[in-house]
């Protein structure tokens, strides 16, 4: 049995004030009489029964203000405190050419700090096995007797690394990256090591190893004419010496990985330790063991330091806090009010403008509140091209050219169309009131997602709800977008770039790294997300948001009496949480107590 409990919390959080009528906000309580106490509330949760809506995705509320220059001041006269997640695993890539001892101290790194080991050998031979499309697609290549592309190969490793025991334990990543292009594939997903370990084995150390390497064919056991001679003159007479173990051979794999190394160290020259691996086994690994021991207390003092940093008095909270008025209530209660949808306009141009400000140039806005979700209500989408109207007007009125873009028709004859939420929304755009000086046609122009709607007079681009239809993908079109637009801001709002069925069955596998890619460049400047009970709309179970440039924060409503709520703080965190964190704040559980495998969010995966 989960259990949803309070924790007595040090924040500021809501007051409560009656529902009515009107719209209401929750303005911030400055007194500890609102300290939400573990002893007000307790409640039992099903781990079966209960869990967020599938279009949750991670995020939490901030502490923002009405002003714009507020991020400025912030940096010179303020230090916000800022919970920070607990230190994360180990994550190692090791390298060395063949015979280098690389399997022996992998096998050692596992025993002592428990990584999962990931080795793309191990990963090609599960997916051929288990018949996946991935593995299906790679038999296809080996048959025909060619290399396996990188982006299958990326494609095995990233889903691999996304599974929770990678997550919670770390990972040993055994031989990869083995190429530039498989390096910076990762790179762009931000998935990159705390240290890169290389074994370095002089040539002929390296080729004797492999010539004088024997096989026995009825253990599989691997044996060494000199260094690990076989134990019994009848083994030693069904030796055989493997077709890959010749000099001639032996020396070619060595040109190639030298090649491959030398390629990807410019990756990781910052992380990587070079270890001397012609030396013994125990030798080689007490070498090793020292090296990511002190990795990870390094990864210890920084976090303890960057608590110890950013801290700040209540006070200083509560003053950063006075012009935000807190979260709206009543908000499952549609059509809302035009006071709650101008908050969020409001709230979502400022975070949108700061970002702008600093120089960020590929952006998103998520917010899933039902009248700005048009994934929730196809018939609420005026008020998303409202949002799209604030944001378009007010880059204008800074002096910007903005283009709005609209997703076209995709797909040819009986293929041909575009995702239900979107029909209409450019006639809306065309129709709506654009103000009396001029605007829609000199500051705004509306177009669609392609490279060749790219102007030289734009400034800015705005993309509406861009999303991936069945059978048709909008990311070849926005990648054409973004390419064209160079180092142009281009700001999409409540995308939905993840693969739909086809008429195969799935987008194809292929190419699926690099869309996953390119949907990564975009970072978050706004986001708010509603959380559910099992899947429903009703009742709203807490919010979560974030507004940039400022940290995150997780918020759980509580009923009081009968048209009464408020929404409480319960943690802010200095990155986006991990399902286990927010979680462990809805239980009320410490940071640093461990982590257990169930609960009611466990079962939670691949949300974006």
């Amino acid at each position: 049995m989960a259990m949803i409990t309070s924790v007595t919390m040090n924040f500021p959080h809501i007051s409560t004030h009656n529902i009515s009528s009107n719209p209401i906000f929750s303005p911030i309580c400055t007194n500890n009489s609102c300290n939400y106490s573990s002893s007000s509330s307790s409640v039992p949760i099903s781990s079966n029964s209960i869990r967020l809506s599938s279009s949750i995705a991670y995020s939490e509320q901030v502490i923002v203000s009405h002003n714009v220059n507020l991020r400025t001041h912030l940096r010179k006269n303020h230090k916000i405190k800022v919970i920070c997640a607990r230190s994360e695993p180990l994550k190692v890539m090791i390298s060395g050419a063949p015979a280098s001892g690389k399997g022996t101290q992998c096998e050692l790194i596992v025993q002592k700090f428990g990584l999962v080991h990931i080795s793309t050998g191990d990963l090609l031979r599960a997916e051929l096995s288990a018949g996946t499309d991935i593995g299906n697609k790679a038999k296809e290549y080996m048959n025909a007797g060619r290399l396996v592309p990188d982006e299958i190969v990326t494609a095995m490793v990233t889903t691999r690394l996304s599974k929770e025991d990678a997550k919670e334990k770390g990972w040993l990543l055994d031989g990869y990256p083995r190429t530039l292009a498989q390096a910076e594939s990762l790179e762009r997903l931000n998935i990159r090591p705390d240290i890169y370990i290389v074994l370095d084995v002089p040539d002929e150390i390296l080729i004797d190893r492999c010539v004088g390497r024997r096989l026995d064919p009825l253990t599989g056991k691997i044996y060494h004419v000199t260094n690990f001679p076989p134990e019994t003159e009848d083994i030693k007479a069904r030796l055989i010496t493997r077709p890959d173990d010749t000099e001639e051979k032996v020396k070619s794999r060595l040109q190639i990985y030298k090649q491959n190394a030398e390629a990807i160290l410019p990756v990781y020259s910052d992380i990587m330790n070079k270890i001397d691996g012609n030396r013994g086994k125990d030798a080689v690994f007490a070498e090793i063991d020292s090296l990511l021991s002190r990795v990870q207390k390094e990864e210890q003092d920084a976090r303890k330091s960057e608590e110890s940093v950013i801290s700040s008095t209540q006070a200083d909270m509560i003053s950063l806090r006075k012009d935000w008025r807190g979260i709206p209530t009543r908000l499952n209660n549609i059509p809302h009010s035009r006071e709650i949808r101008e908050y969020f306009y409001t709230d979502v141009l400022q975070a949108t403008q700061r970002a702008v400000n600093d120089g960020k140039t590929r952006l998103k806005i998520e917010i899933n509140i039902p009248e700005l979700n048009p994934s929730m209500d196809v018939y609420r989408i005026g008020t998303l091209m409202e949002l799209i109207r604030v944001l378009a007007l007010s880059f204008a009125d800074d002096g910007k050219r903005v283009k709005v873009c609209v997703q076209g028709s995709m797909g040819e004859g009986a293929l041909a169309g575009m995702p239900l939420q979107l029909a209409g929304s450019r006639k809306i755009l065309e129709y709506m009131d654009w103000g009396d000086y001029g605007a829609l046609g000199n500051f705004v122009n509306i177009g669609s997602i392609g490279g060749k709607e790219v102007e030289k007079q734009d400034d800015l681009f705005i993309l509406v709800a861009p999303q991936n239809a069945v059978g048709n993908c909008i990311i070849d079109d926005m990648r054409a977008m973004t390419d064209a637009a160079g180092n142009r801001p281009i700001i999409l709002v409540n995308p939905k770039l993840k693969d739909l069925p086809a008429s195969s069955g799935i987008m194809q596998t292929m190419g699926r790294d690099k869309r996953l890619e390119y949907a990564a460049l975009f970072e978050i400047c706004y986001q708010f997300r509603l959380l559910y009970y099992a899947g429903t709309q009703y009742p709203i179970m807490g919010a979560l948001r974030m507004s940039y440039p400022y940290p995150y924060e997780l918020y759980k409503r509580v009923d009081e009496s009968p048209g009464k709520e408020k929404y409480i703080s319960l943690a802010t965190f200095a990155k986006r949480p991990s399902i286990d964190e927010m979680n462990d704040a809805f239980e009320g559980k410490s940071r640093n107590q461990e982590k257990k495998a169930e609960g009611f969010w466990g079962f939670l995966s691949g949300i974006l």
